[in-house]
């Protein structure tokens, strides 16, 4: 069969639909090509904020606009927590949790023998210990390296653990095999990526530490980057190793989610801000060229005016690169939704929002001035337009130059 897959969201779900992609191909199926006649659509969402459950249902009617006659699977965090919802769409032949997705291989094998095409197949995901190495590849150039999935940490506001289940990982021997195949893929740079990857190893006793000393002993020309990690779980230790690695960026990317200790309280946070400027200082003293992204929410219940004059000062004054910032939206099923705290008004969250994502522009320009005029090394990728390419710094800086195909998925010495 024609098959074509249509990724939401994180770097996680974009590693697991490209594992699953490489199976189908493995027995037969073929990725659809541009033109081409489809048969099955496979559409993998996300569910982080009411605004990727609304993305989510635009791809359903364009997916379905788009191949009139495939078979279309809807599966991933929107599908695990809202099957009926998605279900009673009559664009949606089969609905998929987040364990089942793991079975679309076998789905597609039997597809032709299927006559319910309105079967939803959703598990209790938090009684599932299973974890399904995967790995996804961009460009050939940089790799999605699946290490970890699932959490444990409940925050208020979240539906993650609902959604992707229980903390869990492969063992460390394992996880560097996959490393060492996405590296004799030709992958230039791997990406840890999971729900929660400082908690690596609890369900093997072992610990993120000495994986990531694990995948810098292989050998070769490459990169890695650390993705999201916890500022609980971003240890000294950590930090003092990537600073003296062999393979290791110098680019975090640390949730702080708010800069007020009475909102991380409320969120069920597991650390205080003072330990996340501890982080960042330690990252700045050892790294002073290092790309720090962040992770800040706004408009979150109990997030009165002055709560949020104290957490825009507090991160005004941080040493960061660049700030995620996301608007909160009520979910179904959280513990927010329980707490008798005053509600921010809509127009009063897109106000914060703005002043946060000015304030990240503002950060973003003065992280990319400080470092014009110094040398960095750029691995190089192929999308290129106007006969210019891009490529990122190993401190995250994105840069330009002429278009030249022998320097694509390469590393070169440049003067940004």
């Amino acid at each position: 069969m024609n098959v074509v897959f249509h990724t939401l969201g994180c770097k996680l779900n974009f590693a697991e639909s490209s594992s699953l992609a490489k199976q189908l191909q493995s027995r037969g199926h073929k990725k659809a090509q541009s033109g081409e006649h489809v048969d099955v659509c496979v559409l993998n969402t996300c569910s982080v904020t009411d605004a990727a459950d609304h993305k989510g249902r635009q791809a359903i009617h364009r997916l379905r606009r788009q191949y009139p006659d495939a078979i279309l699977i809807v599966t991933g965090c929107y599908a695990q927590l809202k099957p009926q919802e998605i279900v009673r769409m009559p664009e949606v032949d089969y609905v998929l949790g987040m364990n089942e997705k793991f079975s679309i291989p076998d789905f597609v094998d039997e597809l032709e023998k299927r006559v319910n095409h309105e079967e939803v197949s959703v598990g209790r995901i938090r009684e599932t210990d299973s974890f399904h190495p995967s790995y996804s590849k961009d460009d050939r150039t940089r790799c999605f390296l699946k290490v970890q999935d699932g959490c444990d940490y409940f925050c208020t506001y979240c539906t993650i653990p609902y959604a992707r289940g229980k903390s869990r990982n492969a063992d460390i021997q394992s996880t560097v095999r996959e490393a060492q195949n996405a590296l004799n893929e030709g992958a230039k740079e791997l990406v840890l990526t999971g729900v929660n990857i400082g908690d690596f190893g609890k369900t093997t006793g072992e610990h993120f530490i000495d994986l990531i000393k694990a995948i810098d002993s292989l050998e070769g020309e490459y990169r890695v980057r650390i993705s999201s990690c916890e500022p609980n779980l971003l240890t000294d230790e950590i930090i003092e190793f990537v600073a003296h690695s062999r393979h290791f960026a110098p680019h975090f990317h640390i949730p702080l989610q708010s800069g007020s200790n009475e909102v991380l309280r409320i969120m069920k946070r597991r650390y205080t801000r003072e330990l996340f400027k501890e982080r960042v200082e330690h990252i700045r003293s050892v790294m002073p060229n290092a790309f720090i992204g962040v992770d800040c929410m706004v408009g979150v219940r109990g997030e009165t005016k002055e709560c949020f004059e104290d957490y825009y000062k507090f991160v005004e004054g941080l040493p960061v690169s660049q700030l995620h910032v996301f608007t909160y939206s009520e979910r179904e099923g959280t513990r927010m939704l329980e707490l008798d705290l005053p509600v921010v008004p809509q127009k009063e969250r897109k106000l914060r929002s703005d002043m946060m994502h000015r304030l990240s522009e503002q950060k973003l320009n003065d992280f990319y001035t400080q470092h014009k005029g110094e040398e960095a090394v750029v691995l190089w990728e192929s999308k290129h337009s106007d006969g210019m390419m891009w490529g990122f710094t190993e401190n995250y800086i994105k840069v330009s130059g002429v278009y030249d195909r022998k320097k694509v998925n390469t590393f070169e010495k440049i003067r940004i």
